[in-house]
């Protein structure tokens, strides 16, 4: 299968964000080598490469909890405090609070009382969780948990939803729901997703784009075009799996 490139933003087109430059080197390694790259607006992006290829590091570049040593990011129109929000694969819900609390807790500074339990409520029904926002944490089985994060994360609106690796610790059947799941809102809510994950099957599933790092550097980036809804097992998915996967592994040959 031919793998195609990605154009560019087209003119005229918004950007989600865009990096020029990126260099960020940790413990002596350069983790990212001067990184260029552009995601429209509303894209679903799914970045995938090998341990320690600078996936996880460039989420954290993205959302703001880390700096680069050289280059620059733009943001694009995500400005506040809620523009750019990140699901990680630890679900990190607050065990003394109630599974509504917790999802108002994405609120924070804008919003709080009646208006943010009413906003809290409304997600955890749009996540599948209806009528359960007096529970605890420990309550809820893991991919539940996993549902209430997507609530916090999305709960205040966010430019830019970036996803670190959310569904890895779920077992196979919970995953493929939470990625219908995931896609239903996106799909809905029209943000620009940033999914980091080691899974191709699962970034050939979700993502119009699939970008994969290697020592720092974008070694394919390809459009995936195939039509949504998507399904497990379906013989051109399965095509384009196997081609990435082919050049994930074509330097162990």
């Amino acid at each position: 299968m031919k793998l195609e490139t990605f154009p560019a933003v087209a003119a005229g087109a918004s950007a989600a964000f865009s990096l020029r430059g990126v260099t960020r080197r940790l413990g002596g390694k350069t983790v990212l080598d001067r990184l260029d790259l552009d995601v429209p607006a509303g894209q679903f992006l799914a970045i995938v490469g090998k341990s320690g290829c600078g996936k996880s590091t460039l989420l954290r570049l993205l959302t703001g909890l880390d700096a680069p040593d050289e280059g620059r990011i733009d943001r694009g129109s995500a400005r506040g405090p809620s523009d750019i929000r990140i699901m990680f694969q630890e679900a990190r819900l607050l065990p003394w609070a109630r599974v509504v609390e917790n999802v108002a807790v994405g609120l924070t500074g804008l919003a709080r009382g009646a208006a943010a339990h009413q906003r809290a409520v409304a997600l955890l029904d749009e996540v599948g969780l209806s009528g359960r926002g007096g529970d605890w944490p420990s309550a809820l089985s893991g991919g539940q948990r996993q549902r209430v994060a997507l609530a916090r994360a999305l709960i205040g609106k966010p430019k830019i939803l970036a996803l670190d690796e959310p569904l890895g610790a779920l077992d196979a059947l919970t995953r493929i729901e939470m990625q219908r799941l995931l896609h239903r809102i996106w799909h809905r809510q029209g943000f620009t997703a940033v999914l980091v994950t080691h899974d191709v099957s699962e970034a050939v599933m979700l993502a119009d784009r699939i970008v994969m790092l290697d020592q720092g550097r974008i070694a394919m980036d390809i459009d995936v075009t195939l039509p949504r809804p998507r399904h497990h097992g379906a013989p051109e998915a399965a095509r384009l799996e196997e081609a990435i996967l082919s050049r994930f592994f074509e330097e162990d040959r």
